[in-house]
């Protein structure tokens, strides 16, 4: 796409204007500010007095409040009781408001206070631990976990006393890894009877609790609970645990006669989630509102957790977390004594929130947590998990943090948070009614009312005055915003200027100009344009060529996804090289060198740009080929350079922008649209400068003059591209984020014509490689939700191998088509287990094994022109993009969806519409895996010859299948063949678990691949009968027109025939895609066709029928298919692109057709002919 095509089409890109003698470029942003110079009068006149109309408004305004304010005045002594009454009654508040006041900023002082000193001593505690423990283990030769803290009692209860709990709970546990279990197990239950009987002395009486008894209740291995039968079972898990070891106080586990000691906490999740979370920050942390009063009961409180490390140097980086320490602090002890007054039964509510500091997703825990306290002298009572205070007293809240560690939320683990808690204090109406008395009638002295209703008046004026000037300043403040980011920094400050001149014009005016007849009009603009003549530029036009056609194979958010990347890319290098960015028109992409600030070099820097512009488009494609699909390393960028003077400023309108017009713009757009794709042409002009300065080199001259449309013939030049390798290939494994070494020496990349040879010893992916790699990451994504909806379960499927054996061994492929394949259907509890996707971690065994399987695919693939692994890739990225857009728009040919929104699992998960989303389509990954699979394997093995032509050969396998849809079960079998071998168990494992599912996902697939047969005729009217039976009105009845069907079957039937017509369309993506790729796509058909022909494989010439074979074609086929996506209702916005574009092909074609039949049969011969 040209810049000259745009202009021609109508500035179809940005409205941008195009003359015989300059080119502007002007695309449509909001005005830069409401009084700026316009070319319009009249417009300018009225933007111009826009700021002094709104002064003018306000300035009555607040008239109109001064004449309310003197009839208040006048009425005030009618009113003096009254007022009377209110001042008594204001005091009173004011009274009560200032000692709540002092009440709650003594309660958040004390509490922040306190929670200080208990963090400092944790950390202070740990900081010992650990310098003790260095020492004394070197002197053991031991080490961790075999460690005890010495004097645990004493330092525990001196701790526990700043929580203010009646029975606080200390705990330590070491980090016991898997391989040292059995030797801390020894080392633990020795301990045990010192840990004790130095527990009991220490911490007084325990009940008449001997040391012997507390050992006897004593666990001696790790363990955990069963929640239902509280049996004692060998703590599970491959991890490190983390065994309670010491205690305070020392007691038995709540509700269970027995010790905690040796009881993994890494049994309750919200335990195991805090630890996690203290591995990662490497520092203290706290839970949300919920602790562990027994082994079923929680309590209000929170759990802190200090890590304790290896060494006590806390600069030291190397050093490990070997154990920690955890307080559990229930926050009803903790408020209790904060409320000194002793005649008070209560009166300060205290509201504690939880909110987490970072974005979780939908399905991740919630963090936001509610209590309410009440209270009083020396007591504290919980009135309920939200907030209770009272509304009125809204504007008389304390608030404070009053838990932040500061913790960087980014190192916390996903779906995790430390959550920071909030502390706010209100007063309530008991508080209030100590301070109401019946003084209100004493105190009517007119003084005090005069005095009142002046301050009053003041106050009201000053609100008033501060209003305007709020809004004053808002408007300067988006005035600002706009210039900044529309206009260079100079062109910024000349604005600036002038406004402030017309201004000052318009101040000097006041009123008069009310009178100014037209002929004043021109004078009220306030100055002249704002325009400079740059006499030494050099313009760049960059367009990304082949980019229409790549879009309308997307989906929007590619498309702005690849937009950003590259033009991200290339803002960098323009403010690198400090050039300035004129615009993006569309797809093209318009810089400067030389202005605003003049610059003496600027031809070598605008060339210095293009060139480090094309390697970094190779970059970029090349490593977003994988997450964006086939063709994307196919995108280049085309650049014209022209170098010349350009009449550069600011034309006052509508959306006015800095704006840039001349001969240069013209010449240098021409020189874009008359390159070459991932080459640089320049002028004359510019290779003379680029010369002068000693760059010669650069300069390559075109064989032969270019005729420019409007300067007649030119000498161009094209400039060398960087010798720099520009799109290293990556390591498979690593998806396209490494370089890999060359696996033969003397290799060469075969990545695309605009590699080149590798001189680096670099390997280049290859296309197929780069298609893999793209396949690799979407069957990934599908399998992390396959295991996701299955609640994570991934396990061995060695049972199953008989079944798989099984597998068509009773006929051939075709035979085992079914017209109705049952979807599964997720009852609420399996949706409760499913998991986050993205929480899946599919591991590097399984992901080589995908690899390994996807490159034997592509290995087998025949190098056809049409039916090949490419295609099969553009088949693929159809059929990703139908499947991502399935919408469900009739609700009645659907299951109940989206009736109850509300009923959501735990993670967040909607269940309703999982259940019957698109007919049960999209709620199955296992479907959507299906269909992808088949998507990429359809055409394995294709000859590059039709269905009839192996029959009519009497083909082996034309035999096998019985002369039906011969290459598409050749297909299958091969493609399933091969899954099923031994080196791709754990691939198997993560697609199916059960024998339900496996033939479930043979019978998509058998399904999705035969659907690609379109030329059998009976197949084909069998699945016109089968569509008009489930999208029909009728369509209650099954084929034979006998038995009603079942809701489900309905449903199922529905599905089928979409999930066959889903792949119909994106085998024939191309005939409903932009038109480009249409014609690229019909030419390689044609090229196989031919080719077929010339081998003897085809019973006639299809050169003399193409034409009219295409038109028709679009007419019985392509069409109707089209019509049927829209119709079905599934596709939502995809369904009229493809219909739109199917229709504009085929007009297309029938203007262009027999020109490119002709182009196609010359383009054969040329490939074709002898060597000499």
């Amino acid at each position: 796409m040209t810049y000259q095509e745009n202009n021609s089409a109508g500035a179809a890109k940005s409205g941008t204007s195009h003359h015989s003698e300059s080119n502007t470029i002007d695309p449509s942003y909001p005005s830069s500010s409401s009084g700026e110079l316009t070319s319009d009068p009249t417009s300018s006149q009225q933007k111009g007095n826009n700021s002094l109309d709104v002064a003018k408004k306000e300035e009555k305004n607040v008239v109109r409040v001064r004449i309310l304010v003197t009839l208040i005045l006048l009425l005030a002594v009618c009113v003096v009781a009254t007022i009377t009454y209110l001042l008594v009654d204001s005091q009173e508040k004011s009274n009560f408001e200032n000692q709540f006041i002092g009440y709650a900023s003594e309660v958040v002082t004390v509490s922040l206070e306190k929670t200080g000193q208990l963090f400092n001593a944790l950390d202070a505690f740990s900081v010992s631990v650990s310098s003790q423990a260095a020492g004394e283990l070197a002197l053991r030769n031991s080490s961790w976990p075999l460690y005890r803290i010495p004097d645990w009692s004493v330092r525990a209860q001196r701790l526990a006393q700043l929580t203010g709990a009646e029975e606080p709970l200390l705990f330590f546990f070491p980090i016991v890894p898997q391989e040292k279990r059995k030797e801390w197990e020894d080392f633990a239950n020795d301990a045990y009877p010192n840990l004790y009987q130095e527990g009991i002395e220490k911490e007084g009486d325990k009940g008449g609790i001997t040391a012997k008894e507390f050992l006897d209740k004593t666990v001696p291995f790790i363990y955990e609970i069963d929640g239902e039968t509280f049996q004692f079972l060998p703590a599970s898990g491959t991890g490190d645990m983390i065994p309670v070891f010491q205690q305070y106080p020392l007691k038995f586990f709540p509700l269970l006669p027995i010790m905690t000691m040796n009881f993994n906490l890494m049994f309750y999740q919200d335990t195991a989630e805090l630890f996690r979370i203290t591995q990662a920050v490497k520092g203290p942390t706290i839970s949300s509102f919920s602790i562990f009063v027994d082994i079923n009961t929680r309590a209000d409180g929170s759990q802190m957790m200090q890590p304790i490390y290896d060494r006590a140097d806390t600069a030291d980086e190397e050093r490990k977390m070997v154990g920690t320490m955890m307080i559990q602090l229930n926050w009803l002890d903790y408020f209790k004594n904060l409320f000194l007054e002793e005649d008070s039964d209560g009166g300060i509510i205290v509201v504690l929130k939880t909110t987490c500091p970072r974005d979780l997703d939908q399905t991740s825990k919630s963090y936001d947590r509610v209590i309410t306290y009440e209270i009083g002298a020396n007591k504290a009572i919980t009135l309920g998990e939200e907030d209770l205070h009272d509304p009125k007293y809204d504007s008389m809240e304390v608030t404070d943090i009053f838990v932040d560690l500061g913790i960087d939320q980014s190192k916390v683990p996903e779906g995790l948070c430390v959550p920071t808690m909030t502390i706010h204090v209100y007063p309530t109406e008991t508080l209030e009614k100590k301070y109401e008395t019946h003084n209100r009638a004493i105190y009517t002295s007119a003084v005090v009312v005069i005095f009142t209703f002046t301050v009053l008046v003041f106050l009201l004026y000053d609100f008033v005055v501060g209003r305007l000037q709020r809004k004053v300043m808002d408007r300067i403040n988006k005035q600002d915003m706009i210039v900044a980011n529309v206009f260079p920094s100079t062109i910024r400050d000349r604005l600036y200027k002038a406004q402030g001149n017309a201004l000052q014009q318009s101040q000097l005016v006041g009123e008069n100009a009310k009178g100014v007849g037209p002929e004043s009009d021109t004078d009220a603009m306030g100055s002249v344009p704002l325009a400079d003549l740059f006499p030494n530029t050099s313009i760049v036009f960059a367009d990304i060529a082949g980019f229409t056609a790549w879009s309308s194979a997307r989906e929007p958010q590619q498309v702005f996804i690849l937009l950003e990347n590259i033009y991200g890319a290339l803002d960098h290098i323009v403010h690198r090289l400090h050039i300035f960015k004129v615009e993006t028109v569309g797809d093209c992409y318009v810089a400067a060198a030389g202005l605003p600030e003049p610059m003496e070099n600027h031809a070598i820097v605008a060339c210095k740009f293009a060139r480090e512009a094309l390697k970094k488009m190779k970059e970029i494609t090349h490593q977003m080929e994988v997450s964006l699909g086939p063709d994307t390393a196919a995108l280049d960028l085309r650049i014209g350079i022209h170098s010349g003077q350009v009449t550069a400023g600011v034309l006052r309108g509508e959306r006015s922008r800095f704006q840039l017009f001349g001969d240069t713009m013209n010449t240098a757009s021409r020189m874009e649209s008359s390159g070459e794709r991932d080459r640089i042409q320049v002028t004359q002009t510019t290779a003379d400068l680029l010369k002068e300065a000693g760059f010669a080199k650069w300069l390559i001259p075109r064989s032969s003059t270019m005729f420019i449309k409007g300067k007649g013939e030119m000498q161009t030049y094209w400039v060398r591209k960087a010798k720099s390798p520009v799109a290293k290939g990556s390591d498979m494994k690593s998806e396209m984020t490494t370089v890999v070494e060359k696996i033969t020496d003397g290799d060469e990349s075969t990545g695309g014509s605009s590699d080149g040879p590798d001189p680096e010893g670099i390997h280049v992916l290859t296309k197929t490689e780069r298609l893999v790699e793209w396949d690799v990451t979407l069957l990934t994504s599908l399998l992390q939700q396959i295991i996701a909806s299955r609640g994570g379960v991934v396990k061995d499927i060695t049972a199953l191998s008989t079944e798989e054996m099984s597998i068509g061994t009773n006929g051939t492929v075709l035979e085992e088509f079914t017209p109705i394949i049952p979807m599964k259907r997720f009852e609420a509890e399996d949706l409760q287990q499913r998991r986050r996707p993205s929480a899946i971690e599919i591991s590097d065994k399984v992901k080589c094994q995908l690899r390994g399987y996807l490159s034997n695919v592509a290995s087998m693939y025949i190098d056809n022109p049409f039916h090949n692994f490419e295609h099969a890739n553009h088949v693929t990225a159809s059929v990703k993009k139908l499947l991502t857009r399935i919408v469900n728009t009739d609700e009645s040919n659907g299951l109940a969806r989206g009736n109850n929104r509300s009923a959501e699992n735990s993670n967040g998960v909607d269940l309703v519409d999982l259940a019957g989303h698109s007919y049960g389509i999209t709620s199955d990954p296992l479907t959507q895996f299906s269909v992808v699979f088949a998507a990429i394997i359809h055409d394995v093995d294709h000859p590059g010859v039709p269905n009839s032509q192996l029959v009519k050969e009497n083909t082996r396998s034309a035999q096998i299948y019985k002369n039906k849809s011969v290459a598409e079960q050749n297909s299958v079998e091969l493609a399933w063949d091969m899954l099923m071998q031994v080196e791709y168990a754990d691939l198997r494992a993560c697609i199916y678990q059960t024998k339900e599912d496996l033939h479930r996902f043979r019978q998509l697939v058998v399904n999705t691949v035969m659907a690609t047969d379109i030329v059998d005729k009976e197949l084909q009217a069998l699945r016109k009968a089968r569509w008009e039976t489930a999208f029909s009105e009728d369509g209650l009845i099954d084929l034979s027109g006998k038995n009603e069907e079942s809701e489900t079957d309905r449903e199922n039937r529905k599905a089928t025939i979409v999930i066959e017509h889903l792949i119909q369309a994106s085998d024939v993506a191309h005939t409903m895609q932009h038109w480009h790729i249409y014609k690229s796509w019909n030419e390689k058909f044609f090229l196989e066709c031919y080719g077929a022909y010339q081998q003897g494989r085809a019973a006639s010439d299809p050169s003399k029928d193409w034409y009219k074979g295409e038109i028709g074609f679009f007419d019985f086929y392509v069409i109707p298919l089209a019509k049927k996506l829209q119709s079905c209702g599934v596709f939502g916005v995809s369904s009229d692109e493809y219909l739109n574009y199917a229709k504009a092909n085929r007009e297309e074609w029938a203007r262009e057709g027999e020109a490119l039949v002709k182009e196609y049969l010359a383009k054969y011969h040329r490939q074709h002919q002898p060597v000499a």
